[in-house]
């Protein structure tokens, strides 16, 4: 697996779990806990953004 091919599944990967904590989140009947996951799923995905970003060569990493 190239370095490429790597970033690429770790992105999805980062993507896939956004997508189940954001939908545990629709299903779940505690506020907190729905707020909880509402925000991990939104980090995740800014993560995923982020990687794809400077994995496509347009941004670097904030030094």
């Amino acid at each position: 697996m190239t370095e490429q091919e790597a970033a690429q599944l770790h992105i999805r990967q980062l993507r896939e779990q956004a997508g189940r904590l954001a939908a545990d989140a629709r299903r779940s009947g505690d506020d907190a806990e729905r707020a909880r996951l509402q925000r991990q799923a939104r980090q995740l995905e800014s993560d995923s953004d982020q990687e794809s970003m400077m994995a496509a060569g347009d941004i670097y990493p904030a030094q």
